[in-house]
């Protein structure tokens, strides 16, 4: 959603990640008859070494970035706060198989502190997007979380939901240390409500986009809106975020009025 809505306003962006085959299939679906243009690149973005190829990668080909968009994230392992007692609590949290520190310290690497180390990475690349060529422009980061990071209940996943809440403070970190280096970066965070992707509908997407069945999914009777949330909503949030030059350590939810309901932290 991201990268075609900055695409079909005019720029060209780079996507990455571990599979080739999707990279492929997002481009190719996603990149035709549009102002600007999606360029697939191979690399893992829970690997230091990797990244650091990217960012020497993305050197040779460009003299700044103006726009990085961190949206890595996976699920953890589902554990059920059920019990009737504080043995049957312990037999659900603490005894299931899939309830491992694996797990936590898998989620945290991708979900927080790849956004960590793939901003610092390009803060090279950022700063010269922010250059005198371009008065009045500051680069971004946008960093993508969830409102699972926000709300004070677990969903069945305690360790992507803590890794949520991570991610939205390291934006916050980020873009407080940042500015305190005078570089002239800002560093906000989308945090989307239910979006049609392949950890809602639990499938993959054969042509780069996936699918909700509203009436199948029990969270919408409890947004406000009524509805999951569309490429437009992500889309024009998307281009506030990265257009808004008086935005900096912000945390955007755009969840349809879920938190309405629910609260945060």
């Amino acid at each position: 959603m991201a990268a075609q809505a900055l695409a079909v306003n005019g720029a060209k962006v780079y996507i990455v990640g571990r599979t080739e085959s999707k990279l492929r299939v997002a481009a190719d679906v996603h990149g035709h008859n549009i102002k600007g243009e999606i360029i697939p690149l191979l690399g893992d973005v829970a690997d230091k070494d990797d990244i650091k190829r990217l960012a020497r990668d993305v050197e040779t080909k460009e003299e700044a970035l103006h726009i990085l968009i961190n949206n890595a994230g996976i699920y953890s392992a589902s554990q059920q706060p059920t019990g009737n007692d504080a043995f049957q609590a312990r037999e659900n949290l603490f005894e299931p198989a899939n309830a491992t520190f694996e797990d936590w310290t898998n989620v945290y690497r991708t979900n927080a502190a790849s956004h960590y180390f793939v901003t610092t990475a390009f803060l090279p690349l950022l700063a010269r997007g922010s250059s005198p060529k371009h008065p009045g422009y500051q680069s971004c980061v946008i960093n993508i979380s969830s409102i699972n990071g926000l709300i004070r209940t677990s969903l069945n996943h305690f360790a992507s939901n803590a890794a949520k809440a991570a991610t939205i403070h390291v934006t916050k970190m980020l873009a407080t240390e940042i500015a305190r280096m005078k570089l002239h970066i800002r560093v906000n965070s989308i945090a989307p409500g239910v979006f049609p992707s392949e950890i809602t509908t639990g499938t993959p997407s054969s042509n780069g986009k996936s699918t909700l069945d509203e009436e199948s999914w029990p969270a919408v009777k409890e947004i406000s809106s009524g509805r999951v949330g569309r490429n437009m909503d992500m889309g024009s949030a998307i281009m506030f975020v990265a257009c808004c030059q008086y935005l900096n350590g912000v945390i955007l939810p755009v969840d349809g009025g879920y938190l309405v309901e629910h609260g945060t932290l």
